[in-house]
């Protein structure tokens, strides 16, 4: 869900007072926006793209379904989607309300084959008609004229069978790998899918073979030469599917901090391409799109249930700036204090052995499956990761659990640390010149039990200022339950509209440091109103939601603006003349409601 900010938390204790009620949430679909991308891109813009699972979305039954990913995205700098596809019965019908979408939504998508159901070696002319079937619909990416076509793997392509059926020019940036494919003549881009620290050989590092996301890169770069190379990038990666399913695998790559030096890496490299892995893979845990972005449960709701990752998404916005306009650093793109977490919900000692899902045998034809803690669980570490993005330097303080409080100074800017990671609360604070500028306690502890009784190695990503984050529905936790070996975990989520405990500050008159963050850039047509008129009366009796706030604040924006203050940040007044508010019309119950 959209967020909302520092004022807009003073907003709900005034509403409080005011109204004894309770705002039931939900995500309202931002007006539509025009086109930002041109129709055919230059091979020498550097662009965005986002890897989406098209197979896990067979549930949305129209393009409005994909306006909340699309606006979602697109605010945060991310110029396509690429639409990972197999061969399922409603692929077509979901490409269809994706592109409808993109084009809708100022966004731009591109198919994305995955050859773990295609079959390079059968179907180059079922590929070349597929990306037919699209290239000449508005949202369809282009570059320099030519249909923009990616894939998972897939070496051993017949490229020449595959041109011959699309029967345009087609622009190939697959995930072919420089080992198996030596001849580069056969792609114009290449993508490295391998965005986490490995071993060589799909996992993750071992002593005496252990390769950086960086080995990567020059490899790629070294095979395309003067080719523009398409970069990896990726937050976490976690799985943990057991005997339940078919596809059973467990294991991780190390994230840790992945997710802060990868974007570093990004802006020192500068390729010309670079793909987010992933927007919403929930089953490998790299998501950094919402929980509520709408989607069925193959089974990873088990650890992804009160798992966001959205705070993730405010941490690339500045780098993502920073990257199109080749600077080094983000710091010129930080509009606002933030501090970004995450960190696991167990320690890695835990022993869940007794109810973990994974302590049984399963299908292992892949070798991706191991039993109980997951393949690679000792590289990562037990600590907090913190990022804060400061408009000037302060001090952090982080607390976590029964630790010792740690404080550091954090320079202006984007800056990492990273703390022991302990049992309990985890709780965080900017301070400058004595002042507490910013501070909270996560929603979710660090706990000393096996969330539903699994090993789970998933990050629960938080922000300050707090911003409410989405939760799965019914359909995202159709499967939470399946396999599971104890009685006490329910698909329903337990953090839905958490809000910062109350001894988190919230000053009526701000300390001489404190800074209100500013509004984000908006990604509505409607314009902002600042002031009434000189002419109108001054008293707000009419009003709507800032751009980018959570529309889960319409309710309240809508009874402080009709009762005669509307505050700025949070809420914009639409008309001003004479206030609503009387001791004999206050309102009972609860507000309206509100459609997503």
């Amino acid at each position: 869900m959209a967020g909302h900010t520092l004022s807009s938390l003073l907003l709900g204790i005034i509403a409080i007072c005011l109204w004894a009620g309770h705002m039931p949430g939900a995500h309202a679909v931002p007006v539509p926006v025009t086109n930002s991308l041109d129709p055919r891109q230059s091979a020498a813009d550097k662009l965005v793209f986002a890897h989406f699972m098209i197979g896990i979305v067979g549930n949305r039954g129209s393009s409005a379904d994909y306006d909340y990913d699309m606006q979602k995205a697109k605010a945060i700098g991310i110029d396509a989607f690429a639409l990972n596809i197999g061969v399922d019965g409603y692929t077509d019908t979901q490409l269809g309300f994706a592109y409808e979408s993109a084009a809708r939504n100022g966004m731009k998508v591109f198919i994305s084959f995955d050859f773990n159901w295609w079959h390079p070696s059968t179907q180059a002319t079922d590929v070349g008609r597929k990306i037919a079937q699209y290239a000449s619909l508005p949202a369809q990416l282009k570059i320099d004229g030519k249909v923009f076509a990616s894939s998972f793997i897939g070496d051993g392509l017949d490229v020449a069978q595959m041109k011959a059926a699309a029967g345009v020019d087609v622009f190939r940036a697959p995930n072919f790998n420089p080992s198996q494919t030596p001849n580069n003549g056969v792609v114009d881009s290449a993508f490295n899918w391998m965005a986490w620290p490995n071993n060589g050989a799909n996992k993750a590092p071992q002593p005496g073979h252990s390769f950086s996301v960086a080995d990567g890169d020059n490899a790629y770069k070294a095979w395309l030469g003067s080719k523009p190379y398409m970069a990896p990038i990726s937050p976490w990666f976690s799985t943990h599917f057991g005997p339940e399913v078919s596809y059973s695998k467990n294991w991780v790559f190390p994230g840790d901090l992945l997710w802060y030096s990868r974007w570093n890496e990004i802006l020192t490299l500068g390729p010309r391409y670079v793909e987010i892995i992933s927007w919403n893979d929930y089953g490998e845990s790299h998501y950094i799109g919402p929980l509520d972005s709408k989607h069925t449960d193959d089974g990873n709701s088990k650890w992804v249930n009160d798992m966001p990752h959205e705070g993730w998404m405010e941490l690339a916005k500045p780098f993502i700036a920073a990257y199109k306009a080749g600077a080094s650093k983000p710091d010129a793109y930080i509009s606002q204090d933030q501090i970004i977490y995450w960190y696991r919900p167990t320690l890695k000692s835990l022993n869940c052995d007794a109810t973990d899902t994974t302590m049984q045998d399963a299908n292992n034809s892949s070798g991706n499956y191991f039993k109980g803690r997951p393949n690679g669980y000792e590289t990562m570490e037990d600590a907090v990761f913190v990022v804060s993005l400061l408009k000037t330097a302060g001090q952090i303080r982080v607390t976590s659990g029964g630790n010792s409080a740690v404080t550091y100074r954090a320079p202006a800017g984007a800056y990492a640390q990273k703390v022991p990671m302990g049992v309990g609360k985890q709780r965080f604070e900017l301070v400058r010149n004595g002042q507490s500028v910013l501070s909270g306690t996560s929603p979710r502890d660090v706990s000393n039990t096996c969330p539903c009784g699994i090993y789970n190695f998933n990050a629960f990503v938080g922000q300050l200022p707090f911003k409410p984050f989405g939760s799965l529905d019914s359909q995202g936790l159709a499967s939470l339950t399946v396999g599971l070996h104890v009685s006490t975990c329910q698909p329903t989520p337990t953090l839905i509209g958490t809000a910062p405990p109350p001894n988190d500050p919230r000053p009526t008159d701000p300390p001489a440091m404190w800074e209100p963050p500013s509004i984000p850039r908006t990604i509505s047509t409607q314009p902002i109103t600042t002031a009434p008129p000189p002419s109108t009366p001054t008293s707000c009796n009419r009003d709507t939601v800032t751009d980018e706030e959570s529309p889960n604040l319409t309710g309240l924006c809508n009874f402080l603006c009709f009762k005669g203050w509307c505050p700025p940040g949070p809420c914009k007044c639409n008309s001003f003349g004479t206030p609503g508010w009387s001791d004999s019309n206050k309102a009972p119950g609860l507000p309206g409601s509100m459609s997503r």
